[in-house]
């Protein structure tokens, strides 16, 4: 699938990136947001992104998003499992 954004005139210049670069930076970005809201698997957001898995988590710094993604049930769940593991 193929999605066209208009783009204002400037906003490139203004990122001071090229044509390439911008298409690069809006897919990753749109992938490190749907990820972070939880829409998208890491490795369904490494794809749209054109990465890896690996290179994709760890990229995810660069916009503010935890690489860990678990909602708060999820944590809970998580912590009750290693307590269990451990006997505490």
């Amino acid at each position: 699938m193929e999605v066209k954004i208009l783009v204002p005139d400037g906003i490139q210049e203004t990122l001071k990136l090229t044509e390439k670069e911008f298409s690069i930076e809006a897919k990753a970005l749109l992938a490190a947001k749907l990820y972070e809201l939880g829409r998208l698997s890491a490795g369904l957001a490494a794809e749209l992104a054109g990465i890896d898995r690996l290179t994709f988590l760890s990229e995810l710094s660069r916009y503010g998003t935890p690489a860990i993604n678990l909602r708060d049930e999820e944590i809970t769940e998580e912590i009750n499992a290693a307590r269990e593991m451990t006997g505490k």
